[in-house]
């Protein structure tokens, strides 16, 4: 599909910028079809500035270029989607992203699950609830607990019941997230130690 640059009179096609890694959207801005070009060539994101009027590659002053990953073109044809590698935070401002946000990475429902086992370990006294009963007995009972787990799941993955299997696989990750939280580490920082390992 090719991109439609007449759809807009100053023949300007809005670019969203998402990190490949953390999936976060870094910044909006707007190619035409030079700066496509060059984009492609340079493997870094170039765009046309509609303040400075102008070609503009992100980080040309400042170093911090958006190396190129991948386009994408909408199904109207109207607009970019472009994943890239940030050198450096993206904003102006020193902001990993132009919404002024951290610019981390998220598990969906994994990293809701980590909030809430935070909210309990920070506030064990004033809450009664399961995590915080494993945080008020200390590190060895949570580390007894994922062990136990782990056991349970290798047992049941010797058997043929998918669903026995599936909620000892839930209890195991469960509770090594408590783990990691015990020991002041999340999940991210055990992802990105794999992806170091990645040949």
């Amino acid at each position: 599909m090719k991109p439609d640059f007449t759809k807009y009179s100053d023949r300007l096609i809005p670019t969203i910028i998402q990190d490949v890694e953390t999936k976060n959207v870094l910044m909006l801005g707007y190619m035409n079809e030079e700066a496509l070009e060059i984009t492609k060539l340079s493997q870094k994101v170039t765009f046309y500035s509609r303040s400075k009027k102008r070609l503009w590659t992100k980080g040309e002053d400042s170093g911090h270029f958006l190396e190129l990953v991948s386009i994408q073109i909408d199904c109207d044809s109207d607009t970019f989607l472009i994943k890239v590698k940030p050198v450096g935070p993206t904003c102006h401002t020193g902001s990993d992203t132009c919404w002024q946000e951290a610019n981390n990475q998220e598990y969906g429902f994994i990293s809701k699950l980590e909030k809430t086992i935070q909210n309990r370990k920070e506030n064990v006294a004033n809450q009664e609830s399961y995590v915080s009963s494993l945080f008020s007995k200390g590190i060895n009972k949570i580390a007894q607990k994922v062990g136990e787990e782990a056991v349970e799941m290798v047992i049941e993955a010797k058997d043929n019941n998918t669903d026995l299997f599936l909620n000892e696989s839930a209890d195991l990750l469960f509770h090594y997230l408590i783990l990691l939280q015990a020991k002041g580490f999340q999940l991210d920082d055990v992802v990105k130690l794999l992806k170091s390992r990645e040949k």
